[in-house]
């Protein structure tokens, strides 16, 4: 399987929580869940990414059962509805991983913890020849926001993925793809800082993941809610693709869609 990132790709974010950060972007229940399947595709995205375990700062943990559970149950319908669509499924653990392509098929492997919460997983990706995207964060989603000190945030985030990177490669993966993981780990200051980074990253030579939909660190600076944030969310999306970024992971996909259109027009005719 490969992800064809010959321009920058919209990645959906499709929640099967009750306790996401985002309240709109919930979808438990079957028939939401179909209607937001049928929403991000006819508003173009490339890739939807699946995720039954909220990784909000504080959320409640999710037994692999039940994650399993989750995010198979949306598999089913987008297999159903939209047999040819390229999925990515939002977990750091192995055994969900493993379940959900050997029922389903090969999937991208989207992990939080780039392989440090469980090992296994890059093997997993590697057997099934999924694409593996590895995201910075320290600690735990639970954690994550006590282990905010660092000397230079870009040098420390940059030299992680690296060795990230050669791990995934050891572990088999071929076709590896990075996130600085905005809000893991990272005081507001501390996003702006890697954003303005981001070239360091894209660098080392993979393609980079910029996932900062309607985040923190949008809506505390414009003092407004996370429902408010989308004229934010694109302002910073462009921004990560002026730096490089490939993906832009985001809730909302129409807007992302012409964002990366109207990017995509002006790197060949405006200057980057």
């Amino acid at each position: 399987m490969r992800l064809d990132l010959g321009r920058p790709a919209v990645m959906a974010i499709v929640n099967v929580t009750p306790d996401s950060f985002f309240a709109d972007s919930r979808t438990p229940d079957g028939e939401a869940l179909r209607h937001r399947i049928r929403q991000v595709a006819a508003e173009g995205a490339d890739v939807i990414d699946v995720g039954g375990y909220s990784s909000r700062p504080g959320a409640d943990d999710v037994s692999p059962e039940e994650e399993l559970r989750r995010v198979s149950r949306a598999l089913a319908i987008i297999r159903e509805e939209l047999p040819e669509a390229v999925v990515s499924i939002d977990t750091f653990r192995a055994s969900v991983a493993e379940g959900v392509m050997a029922r389903y098929g090969t999937c991208i492997v989207n992990d939080i913890a780039a392989g440090e919460l469980d090992p296994q997983i890059m093997a997993v990706a590697a057997r099934y020849g999924a694409p593996y995207i590895a995201m910075h964060m320290r600690g735990t989603p639970a954690d994550m926001q006590d282990r905010t000190a660092y000397g230079d945030i870009v040098g420390e985030v940059t030299d992680y993925l690296a060795g990230r990177l050669r791990a995934a490669r050891e572990a088999g993966i071929r076709n590896v793809v990075l996130d600085p993981g905005f809000g893991f780990a990272k005081t507001t200051q501390q996003n702006y800082e890697l954003l303005g980074g981001l070239e360091r990253i894209v660098a080392l030579g993979v393609p980079v993941l910029a996932g900062v939909s309607r985040k923190s660190m949008i809506y505390k600076v414009l003092d407004v809610t996370p429902a408010e944030s989308l004229p934010g969310t694109v302002a910073l999306g462009w921004e990560a693709l002026r730096r490089g970024a490939r993906i832009l992971r985001v809730h909302d996909v129409a807007p992302a869609v012409q964002e990366v259109k109207l990017f995509d027009y002006y790197s060949r005719y405006g200057r980057i």
